[in-house]
């Protein structure tokens, strides 16, 4: 802790003595750590609560994007290949918003994309005609619940995030990390949720969180931890949350043809 504290007091110095930048916009670039300086590279997306996030949460989360492999190949990452707790299977175009939704409990394959929302569902392998809004809408949710499982890490600094620093703590196992809160506005399908994320203090990766429904919430739903990271591709991600693990997890130059557009695709 005393390392990262004192590398805010170095931002903080820096950005006084600069013009026309915030403390937060040069965290986002340039931070004093271990005696070096260290180029995060991890601007904020449009929309994310810079003004209303804590200096030290912000630089946690350019560590933590840092530790998971930096922002460059994660942007470079194209495709995510991954099962959701074994009940649903996804591929996710990064760079077109394209997904491959496949329910086997419900016999339902749903292809759109999730900037447009536009696409198409089947179901027992007939091409869905008159419900298709309902089916996109649901395939819109499960694609945000199920990759937020996936890489929330990479998200930490997203359209309409707020980041609080709360305080120092120790996980469920007894490793030592700082807990910073998410808290959303605007976007997501629950915007009123709030997460406790712990960083470990030492390699700088989301090792638990906790789930509020809302801030009025006293006490998480749930506490489940992040681990069994693995490097998939160029980017770290971890499978396992207690006891439940998210399976088959592929970073992907290509997919073969059709994967997005025909139901047949991967037959």
């Amino acid at each position: 802790m005393k390392t990262l504290l004192s590398t805010v007091l170095v931002i903080l110095i820096l950005s006084s003595c600069s013009t026309g930048s915030t403390s937060s916009e040069s965290a986002d670039s340039t931070a004093v750590d271990g005696g070096e300086f260290v180029e995060y590279n991890n601007p904020p997306a449009e929309g994310f609560n810079q003004e209303g996030s804590d200096l030290l949460a912000t630089l946690l989360a350019d560590k933590t994007m840092l530790a998971m492999g930096g922002r460059k190949a994660w942007d470079n990452t194209r495709y995510i290949r991954w099962n959701f707790f074994g009940r649903r299977d996804h591929i996710w175009d990064k760079s077109t918003g394209d997904v491959r939704i496949e329910v086997p409990a419900d016999d339902l394959t749903i292809l759109m994309n999730i900037n447009t929302k536009d696409g198409k569902a089947m179901k027992r392998g007939v091409e869905v005609t008159d419900s298709v809004e309902y089916y996109l809408e649901r395939g819109y949710g499960m694609w945000v619940n199920d990759s937020y499982w996936l890489v929330m890490p990479y998200k930490l600094k997203d359209s309409g995030v707020t980041l609080k620093y709360l305080r120092e703590d120790t996980t469920q196992t007894g490793a030592r990390a700082d807990v910073v809160s998410l808290s959303f506005e605007d976007v997501g399908v629950t915007p009123q949720n709030v997460y406790e994320v712990w960083i470990d203090t030492d390699s700088k990766l989301v090792t638990q969180w906790a789930y509020y429904p809302d801030s009025s919430a006293l006490e998480p739903s749930f506490i489940t931890p992040w681990a069994d990271y693995k490097k998939y591709g160029e980017i770290m991600l971890s499978s396992s949350r207690g006891r439940n693990t998210l399976q088959s997890i592929e970073v992907l130059d290509e997919v073969p043809e059709g994967t997005f557009t025909e139901f047949d695709a991967l037959q």
